[in-house]
């Protein structure tokens, strides 16, 4: 049992994301807060956007698996960034990293570019929404 994919006849194959993302009937809703950057001691990992994406995907992915969850359950996800500049000049490595982290399941995603994050040195910021199979 998994979310699947919802994309308007006609429309564009997204990349990178699904255009919408249908939960099974049944499923447990599972929100994760917004993960930034930081190891288990709450530093973060590095000033380089890369490695606080790709340490961010993994917090997702860690509160995720703590609730039963796999990375095929996810049905969105929201990046703040603080420079989508910064976003889109690493593009390349910020895909190498999903698929290393995420596989090939692309959710329901969004992109928001914030003045500022709470927590001071953060530049990016994932949030989740996911469909857990029934308890």
């Amino acid at each position: 049992m998994s979310a699947q994919p919802i994309r308007p006849q006609g429309w564009p194959q997204p990349m990178g994301y699904s255009d919408g993302m249908v939960a099974p009937a049944g499923a447990r809703l599972l929100a994760i807060a917004g993960q930034v950057g930081w190891d288990e001691q709450g530093r973060l990992v590095s000033n380089d956007f890369i490695a606080q994406f790709a340490r961010a995907l993994e917090n997702v992915k860690s509160v995720l698996a703590a609730a039963g969850g796999e990375p095929r359950d996810l049905i969105r996800l929201v990046f703040y960034v603080v420079d989508k500049e910064e976003y889109r000049r690493g593009a390349a490595a910020i895909g190498e990293r999903y698929r290393a982290i995420l596989g090939r399941h692309f959710p329901a995603a969004t992109l928001v570019e914030v003045k500022g994050l709470l927590e001071p040195g953060a530049r990016v910021e994932i949030e989740a929404t996911a469909a857990l199979p029934p308890a």
